[in-house]
């Protein structure tokens, strides 16, 4: 069973200083390129299906909190406010209120063609989680989290969460990863939720058509929902059978209404939008966490922090093994070398068994442009020409799926 505690420390992935702090964690190089490899992923997969993505500050105003409704039903999770002159500011617990702003600065101009309006952002928020269940990736204070918010008209709606929980299905496939649930989330009792049963009833009954013509099995669960709605939860479940959320699809009507959203319908009248919020995989850091215990360290080729080692025989063939790792980076691959100097050819190999490929340069392999090849899963399919190796490694990469040698 893996931990990602452990083996993410003991790959070198991330690790953590008492003098920054619980629950706050520092990617080093290998876990950095994880982390980026998924940022452009995502960024990448979010523009393809119609995505524009802005930035915006971690800091608001506690205004901001008062008029989304987090400072009344989510402040226990917020930070405290940090004085500055006469204003009182917030380190944010959630995107969303910014990205209302965004929509609203041009709210008065809005034309119904312009819907969906689609904005996302990979950005920081922060939550003051209590320090006995701070651990790992999985529960963090500084959260990095792929966040998206859809502008669209009532009509659109449902087309917009079915396509979002499309696109966390293509996500999970790419990555590996299996859903062990589909959770419709819903309020429970108690002052946590926006007292309004009529946004209730329209937004449950939305997630559940988006559900329903989705064709996914789903299972209800009380007390689960966002303050201000409720929320189809994509859920996961670690080594021990523990289940967390990674992926969420929500219907908001609260929002919109609370920072007074509009558009100019057809008609020339002004008109409410809707707002569905989605997130594709999640935090970062949860994404990472189950990726390493998932895949053992042994990441896909695509996500691997090294695609390829090179691993000269003896110190006669370190240039000609420099000369492929300078190919393979020029090629956009992620390579290194492993010298004599790291220890026996044996040793080595043992050292890079999580990495995909392994490339041995002998004296026969350096005299005729051949690399050894040695794959992760114990194949070997023996000398081939370096730049057939290198091109079959970037197809590979490239196609995210499938073995790592056809």
């Amino acid at each position: 069973m893996h931990d990602h505690r452990r083996l993410g420390r003991e790959l070198g992935l991330f690790d953590t200083d008492p003098l920054m702090g619980a629950g706050l964690p520092y990617w080093l190089p290998d876990g950095a390129v994880v982390r980026h490899t998924l940022e452009e992923y995502v960024r990448e997969a979010e523009r393809a299906a119609g995505y524009r993505h802005v930035y915006s500050p971690v800091l608001g105003k506690r205004e901001l909190y008062e008029l989304s409704g987090h400072w009344d039903h989510y402040s226990d999770d917020m930070f405290p406010p940090m004085r500055l002159g006469a204003e009182e500011v917030v380190l944010r617990p959630s995107l969303c209120p910014h990205h209302a702003l965004i929509y609203r600065s041009r709210s008065r101009s809005r034309s119904y063609r312009e819907l969906p309006l689609r904005i996302a952002e990979l950005g920081a928020m922060y939550r003051s989680e209590p320090s006995g269940v701070l651990g790992g990736l999985t529960r963090v204070r500084s959260i990095q989290l792929n966040d998206a918010h859809i502008f669209c008209t009532l009509d659109q709606a449902v087309d917009e969460a079915r396509a979002a929980l499309d696109l966390i299905a293509r996500a999970y496939a790419d990555l590996g990863i299996r859903a062990a649930r589909h959770r419709l989330s819903l309020p429970g009792e108690g002052g946590k939720y926006v007292a309004d049963p009529a946004l209730w009833q329209r937004a449950t009954a939305l997630l559940r058509e988006v559900l329903d013509e989705s064709g996914v099995d789903y299972e209800e669960a009380r007390g689960e929902a966002a303050f201000y709605g409720p929320k189809i939860d994509v859920q996961i479940t670690d080594p021990a059978g523990r289940e967390a959320t990674l992926s969420t699809v929500q219907i908001d009507f609260h929002q919109p209404q609370r920072f007074d959203l509009r558009y100019i319908g057809a008609d020339g009248a002004r008109h409410r939008p809707v707002m569905v919020h989605r997130s594709v995989i999640g935090s970062m850091e949860r994404a990472v966490a189950h990726l390493v215990e998932e895949h053992g360290g042994a990441f896909p080729a695509w996500l691997a922090p090294v695609q390829l080692v090179v691993l000269p025989v003896a110190e006669a063939q370190y240039a000609p093994a420099e000369s492929v790792v300078r190919e393979a980076l020029a090629q956009g691959l992620r390579a290194e070398l492993a010298g004599p100097e790291r220890g026996s050819l044996a040793a080595r190999i043992r050292a890079a068994r999580l990495v995909p490929y392994q490339a041995v340069i002998g004296e026969r392999e350096s005299t005729d442009g051949l690399a050894a090849v040695r794959l992760r899963d114990g194949r070997r399919p023996g000398p081939v020409p370096v730049g057939e190796l290198l091109a079959r490694i970037a197809a590979r990469a490239a196609a995210r799926r499938g073995a790592l040698w056809e």
